[in-house]
């Protein structure tokens, strides 16, 4: 018999790729941090000798999920206008602000990880006020992450101007490359507020370097107003002069787009990435997923800035995703369970970059998985695994997450970190928060 860490038995198991069929009474072998096999229960235990196995016969193991745009790692559990301050910070609030302080990032990171991994998140893009803290954070808790690099004119806690950005942008990527959990892109502002030199210096280091490069786009018509009297065109057809219509665009939001945006993204191997909550939340409309998807343009899911209350549930997100579709964007049926479950893994971890890493389950693959137990009144009994798990089931029946084949939530207890002293610690410093508001500015997001 092989020998492996881990075996995981459940009731179905959904790799995704390659495609995404529900498997009957299936297992993953890991060994290593890898997935060396995905086959059927009674076979794996003949053929491996694995240190633990895990059963979860009510059950569907599935990839990690990808969270494409979480915004800033931050404290995040309290929304409303004290979550629409912290999440305005990288851009509005002075350097001195406390936010800035190193501990209220570790806090932040440490909540927001604790939220994710509870909700099957084993992937996410963050875009943190302070880039190296929450980094180290991240490999500390061991999750997998693409930190965003902050590049702007205006001076902030990170950095004085554009120069500093890229300078310490550059150096934070020299000090992760290689690392198996923690990658990172490009984040500028939005790129009706970005000069012609800044995004042109982006994009030269993003093909030198082949990083992602995200960029909040056509969310509002306030934004493609900006654009087209600052630049004279609208946001996208601006970005495809620039040579930012590439493979490494991760464009946000898209809620604003017409036939013509859809020509330029077609062919381009662009990526979308829908945040369907927090885009009503803020009156930006609904992106065309469908019909993106109908052209053949990947979309990957986010759930976007905390001032819409978000939790990390991606679940939500791809069940509201499907709702709007049906009711609003397209004819009922045009986005089915397998495409939003494969926009909330696979094409999110293609959309940072990391789609040969995770985002399914093949053998190879590091061991980014979840299961989530669908024998509760809300989602059992189970006639349709993939609708059952989209529409039914929540992010509070997700049991068990792994990284890279390292347990982090057991039977929905978290492994490594603290939780009620991360709690605790955030308690701390909305109470101080609260008695020291920033000055503000008005913004899209």
């Amino acid at each position: 018999m092989e020998s492996i860490d881990t075996l995981v038995c459940a009731r179905w198991v959904i790799p995704v790729e390659p495609d995404g069929r529900a498997l009957d009474d299936h297992a993953v072998a890991v060994r290593d941090g890898r997935i060396v096999a995905v086959l059927p229960t009674r076979d794996a235990v003949r053929r491996f000798d694995a240190r633990d196995t895990v059963e979860r016969p009510t059950h569907v193991l599935l990839p990690g999920l990808v969270n494409a745009y979480a915004g800033a790692s931050r404290l995040s559990g309290r929304p409303g206008v004290a979550a629409t301050r912290v999440a305005t910070l990288a851009e509005t609030a002075p350097a001195g602000w406390p936010a800035y302080d190193p501990d209220f990032v570790r806090t932040g990171t440490e909540l927001a990880t604790s939220a994710l991994l509870r909700a099957g998140v084993t992937c996410h893009a963050a875009t943190p006020l302070l880039p190296d803290v929450a980094a180290q954070c991240i490999a500390t808790a061991h999750v997998r992450a693409s930190i965003g690099l902050p590049v702007s004119e205006s001076a902030n806690g990170w950095a004085a101007g554009a120069d500093e950005h890229i300078d310490r942008a550059m150096k934070l990527r020299d000090e992760y490359r290689g690392d198996p959990l923690v990658s990172v892109h490009f984040a500028p502002p939005a790129a009706a507020d970005c000069a012609d030199s800044v995004l042109t210096r982006v994009r030269r280091l993003a093909d030198e370097l082949d990083l992602p490069v995200a960029l909040r786009l056509h969310g509002s018509a306030q934004e493609i107003e900006r654009s087209l009297q600052n630049f004279g065109q609208r946001p996208l057809s601006r970005l495809f002069a620039l040579g930012l219509v590439s493979p490494q665009l991760l464009a946000i939001n898209m809620t604003r787009i017409d036939p013509g945006d859809i020509e330029l993204l077609a062919g381009s191997g662009a990526n979308v990435v829908h945040c369907p909550r927090s885009d009503l939340a803020h009156g930006r409309g609904t992106c065309p997923v469908a019909r993106l998807l109908g052209r053949s343009i990947r979309v990957a899911l986010g759930t976007g800035a905390a001032r819409a209350g978000e939790n990390f549930d991606l679940l939500a997100e791809a069940r509201l995703a499907g709702l709007i579709s049906d009711g609003i964007a397209a004819a009922p049926g045009a986005l089915v369970a397998s495409d939003l479950l494969r926009t909330a893994t696979l094409e999110g971890a293609r959309a940072l970059g990391l789609g040969e890493q995770t985002g399914s389950l093949l053998p190879g693959k590091w061991a980014d998985m979840c299961c989530v137990d669908l024998r509760t009144p809300r989602s059992w009994p189970v006639e349709d695994v993939a609708d059952a798990l989209l529409y039914a089931a929540s992010s509070q029946q997700v049991t068990d997450t792994w990284v890279a084949g390292r347990w982090l939530l057991c039977e929905q207890r978290l492994t490594l970190l603290d939780e009620e002293a991360v709690l605790a610690r955030a308690e701390e410093w909305w109470q101080r928060l609260d008695a020291e508001p920033p000055e503000e500015k008005k913004s899209d997001d």
